[in-house]
């Protein structure tokens, strides 16, 4: 028994045989289009396979008042245009070296100043005596000697205070590590 296709799959089976010829016979054409005026060959690509799609789809709105090609064409620069158009309200570009060093550096001031607090959050919870002593040695760069000679200390005693001061901000950093 023969079986019959109907008017509608018949043309679509010739539309579908036409498009496969004309995409042979225009693809390269169109491609090199879209290069000319998208500069970037991936891209070129994808409008490319775009047109094609869009193409299918419109071509029972073909007329024949121009030639294919020109059509196709038409089709082409105007996908082409409005894709650039939209493109070009999202502009990216590369960060400069200025910016990326400018952002490294607030990031890293950033963790500093981080930095700084929690040690200064660590110092509150040390005696005045010992966030003094240990400000004036590693702050104000005093020698054991001369913080002897202010305190009044022999110099073994100041490198005691500053062992032991040196030890509880650790112990109470350590805690707050481990609670956390």
């Amino acid at each position: 028994m023969k079986s019959y296709r109907t008017d509608e799959q018949t043309h679509q089976n010739v539309s579908t045989d036409t498009f496969d010829l004309l995409y042979k016979q225009y693809v390269k054409k169109v491609f090199q289009k879209c290069l000319s005026m998208t500069k970037d060959s991936d891209t070129a690509q994808d409008y490319t396979q775009e047109i094609f799609l869009k193409a299918f789809t419109k071509l029972n709105s073909f007329q024949s008042r121009s030639t294919f090609s020109t059509w196709l064409f038409s089709i082409t620069h105007n996908y082409c245009l409005d894709q650039l158009r939209i493109n070009s309200r999202y502009v990216l570009e590369d960060l400069s070296d200025d910016l990326v060093s400018q952002l490294k550096e607030t990031e890293y001031q950033q963790s500093a100043d981080y930095k700084l607090q929690q040690l200064e959050n660590l110092l509150a919870q040390l005696s005045a005596e010992e966030v003094m002593l240990l400000r004036l040695k590693h702050e104000q760069n005093m020698s054991v000697k001369e913080l002897s000679k202010h305190y009044q200390l022999t110099e073994s005693a100041v490198k005691m205070r500053l062992k032991r001061s040196r030890d509880k901000l650790i112990a109470i950093y350590t805690a707050q590590q481990t609670a956390s």
